[in-house]
């Protein structure tokens, strides 16, 4: 069966493709349930579809199917539980595209109209906000518009935001439109945008990769006095072991000095091709051959034993680029991270 693009067709549309898919009895069930507004949407939609090939309805019902069922593990236990159950039955690579869909399902007006605004600007409307809600706002902006507007931030606030948005969870959608409801006393304009439903490390750590060093300095030091356990996981994951293709050949060569031959050989056991193309080009033709057969030799191994390993290896990364040893390629900074 092909299978057609669906990034091709509208939320809209896709609606109106499900809703054809389920039959009469059951869409004027689904349409009973929603706006006047909506249902005119949907309803000039469905009027404008033409020749809806059986194979394209099958793909955007399975759609439906995969982000109800995802929407329901959210529910039970939130997003890194639903993301847990993902992963088993369908892989991460699919889980990340179920919750990505989900994830940009909820929508609300006025935070998309937020990343068009120049970040001068919007540090200027924000920062005397209370701390919460810029972490809210932070959290609906790209990692890199974040990272700017943290930096403008004064530096007791910068940790104080930071803190909140590592430990951030779901947000409610009723926090959610009272934020709005300040923005819209500054900004007139609205639009329809995608939001995220929680912060958490991860979205510190994506942040934090691309803010200049300074600013990461202050917030990591003032993360860790507040909560040594939650920095050090933020730290672990702003570099992840895939990441090391990051690195120049200088960086790799230097990391390796720090890595015990055996350790790298387990943590090369779960890589991709590109990390072991990446630490085999940087060592003599023997000293690969050898590593080679080391794993050949360990046979299967823990899957915990192994990221154990690559964790050593991320740690060792952060201890020398805190060092100035070596320089990770896409990292926010200045003219001082430049080696020439």
């Amino acid at each position: 069966m092909s299978k057609e693009d669906l990034s091709n067709y509208t939320a809209i549309q896709k609606a109106a493709i499900a809703l054809i898919s389920f039959g009469t009895e059951v869409s004027a069930l689904v349409l009973k349930g929603m706006s006047d507004s909506d249902v005119e949407k949907l309803t000039i939609e469905i009027a404008n579809l033409r020749d809806v090939s059986p194979e394209l309805q099958e793909q955007v019902v399975k759609e439906c199917h995969d982000i109800f069922i995802a929407r329901e593990y959210i529910s039970q236990g939130g997003v890194d539980f639903a993301r847990e159950i993902l992963d088993k039955a369908v892989g991460s690579k699919r889980a990340n595209e179920i919750l990505g869909r989900l994830e940009s399902s909820f929508q609300t007006s006025g935070f998309n109209l937020l990343k068009s605004i120049d970040t001068k600007q919007l540090v200027g409307v924000i920062q005397n906000e209370h701390p919460q809600t810029i972490a809210v706002i932070l959290t609906q902006l790209t990692p890199a518009q974040a990272a700017s507007i943290l930096s403008d931030l004064p530096s007791e606030l910068q940790s104080e935001v930071s803190l909140r948005i590592a430990t951030m969870e779901k947000i409610s959608p009723e926090i959610l439109k009272e934020i709005e409801t300040t923005l819209s006393t500054h900004f007139e304009d609205s639009a329809a945008g995608d939001i995220t439903l929680s912060g958490g490390s991860k979205t510190m750590a994506e942040i934090l990769n691309t803010i200049d060093t300074a600013a990461e300095k202050n917030i990591l030091q003032a993360l860790e006095a507040e909560n040594a356990e939650l920095a050090a996981e933020i730290k672990n994951m702003m570099f992840v072991f895939d990441d090391l293709i990051l690195l120049d050949d200088r960086s790799i060569q230097r990391l390796l000095k720090e890595v015990e031959s055996r350790d790298l050989a387990v943590a090369l056991k779960a890589a991709s091709e590109e990390v072991r193309a990446k630490i085999y080009s940087n060592v003599s033709e023997r000293v690969a051959i050898m590593i080679k057969e080391e794993m050949e030799f360990m046979g299967p191994m823990r899957l915990s034993d192994v990221e154990t390993a690559q964790q050593q290896i991320v740690e060792a990364v952060r201890r020398l680029e805190e060092e100035g040893q070596i320089v990770v390629a896409g990292r926010g900074g200045g003219k001082d991270d430049v080696i020439v």
